[in-house]
C-alpha cells in the first residue's frame, strides 16, 4: 500500500476544491449569450447593429470593399490580397504601412551603413515587399484554418436541408454556429441573398473572398443543383467526404516531405550561423576583405545562387494536386 502523507492528500484536495470554486464561479456569472453573439465577426457586430444590411455594409468596409461589395482600392490584386487575407485593411492603412515600413526600413539601413544611397534602396525594397509578404502568410494562414473548417460547415448544410430547410436558411446556420473564418464569410453571403442576390452569385463572391481551392467545388455543386435539380444533400454530403480526403492526403504528404523541407531550413541557415559564430570568435577574421568592392558582389552572387537552391528544393518537396 501506498504511505501517503495526510498534510500532501490535504493540499491536493484543496487544490482541486479551489480550482472546483473557480470554475463554479465563472460559470456562475459567465454570461452565455454574449460568448454565442461573439462565434464570429459577424454576430459580434450584430450585437451592436440590428440592422443586418448595415452589418453586411461594415464588414465589407472592414475587408477593403464598397458598400455594394466592390474592389475599393485602385489596384485589383492587392486589393484581393488584403481581401483574402482577412486583415482589416483600408487605403488609408495601406498607404500607412507601406509608409511604416519603408522609414523604418530607411533609417536602420542608415543608422547601419551610413549611405543614403543604400537605405533609399532598403527602403523601397521593404515597402514594396515586406507587406506583401505579411499578407500573403495571412492569406495562406486563414485559407488553410477556412479548409479545416468547410467540411464542418457542408455538414450543418446537409442536416439543415434533411430537416426541411431551405439552402439560405441552412447558410444562415452556419453563420450562427461556426467561429471565422467560415462563419463571417457564410454570413455575408447569407445577408447578400435576403438583400436581392442569387444563390449562385452570392457563393461565387463568397469564393472572391475566401480564394480556398475547396469552394468552388461547392460553388459549382449548388449551381448545377439550382439549374437542373437533384437531390443537394447528397451531393454536398459526397463534396464533404472528398474534402476531407483532400485534406487527408495533404497531411500525409507534409510528413512524407518533412526531411526535405527541414533538410532545406538547416542548409539555408547554416552558412549565416556559421558567418556568426566565426564573427563572434574572431571578429578581425573578416576584417581584411570586408570593405573591398568585390567583397558586395560575391555576398549577393552568393545569396541569389542560395535562393536559387531554395526554389529547386520548394519544387522537389511541393506537391500539387
Amino acid at each position: 500500500m501506498l504511505d501517503l502523507d495526510p498534510l500532501y492528500l490535504f493540499y491536493a484536495c484543496a487544490a482541486i476544491a479551489a480550482v472546483l470554486a473557480a470554475e463554479a464561479f465563472y460559470l456562475a456569472f459567465h454570461n452565455t449569450k454574449d460568448y454565442r453573439n461573439r462565434v464570429n465577426r459577424r454576430l459580434e457586430i450584430s450585437t451592436k447593429e440590428t440592422n443586418r444590411e448595415k452589418v453586411l455594409v461594415q464588414l465589407r468596409r472592414e475587408r477593403g470593399l464598397t458598400s455594394e461589395g466592390g474592389f475599393a482600392m485602385p489596384v485589383q490584386w492587392f486589393n484581393r490580397l488584403v481581401l483574402q487575407s482577412g486583415v482589416k485593411l483600408s487605403l488609408g492603412r495601406s498607404l500607412a504601412l507601406v509608409a511604416g515600413t519603408g522609414g523604418a526600413a530607411f533609417t536602420g539601413v542608415l543608422i547601419w551603413r551610413g549611405d543614403l544611397t543604400e537605405a533609399l534602396g532598403g527602403a523601397v525594397a521593404a515597402a514594396a515587399v515586406l507587406p506583401l509578404f505579411i499578407l500573403r502568410f495571412l492569406r495562406s494562414r486563414r485559407q488553410k484554418k477556412f479548409g479545416e473548417q468547410f467540411p464542418e460547415a457542408i455538414d450543418i448544410i446537409v442536416r439543415s436541408l434533411r430537416a426541411g430547410y431551405p439552402v439560405p436558411v441552412a447558410i444562415s446556420m452556419v453563420a450562427r454556429e461556426m467561429a471565422d473564418p467560415v462563419g463571417s464569410e457564410f454570413g455575408m453571403s447569407a445577408d447578400e441573398i435576403t438583400y436581392g442576390a442569387d444563390l449562385e452569385t452570392a457563393m461565387r463572391n463568397m469564393s472572391s473572398r475566401v480564394g480556398q481551392e475547396d469552394v468552388p467545388l461547392f460553388v459549382t455543386s449548388v449551381a448545377i443543383q439550382s439549374s437542373t435539380g437533384g437531390n443537394l444533400s447528397q451531393i454536398l454530403e459526397n463534396l464533404s467526404k472528398v474534402i476531407r480526403e483532400r485534406f487527408k492526403m495533404r497531411r500525409k504528404i507534409k510528413g512524407l516531405s518533412a526531411e526535405g523541407r527541414v533538410g532545406a531550413m538547416i542548409l539555408t541557415a547554416a552558412p549565416f550561423m556559421i558567418f556568426v559564430a566565426i564573427n563572434t570568435l574572431n571578429p578581425e577574421f573578416y576584417g581584411e576583405v570586408w570593405d573591398r568592392p568585390a567583397t558586395s558582389w560575391v555576398l549577393g552572387f552568393a545569396l541569389g545562387w542560395m535562393g536559387f537552391g531554395n526554389l529547386i528544393m520548394r519544387r522537389m518537396i511541393n506537391f500539387k494536386f
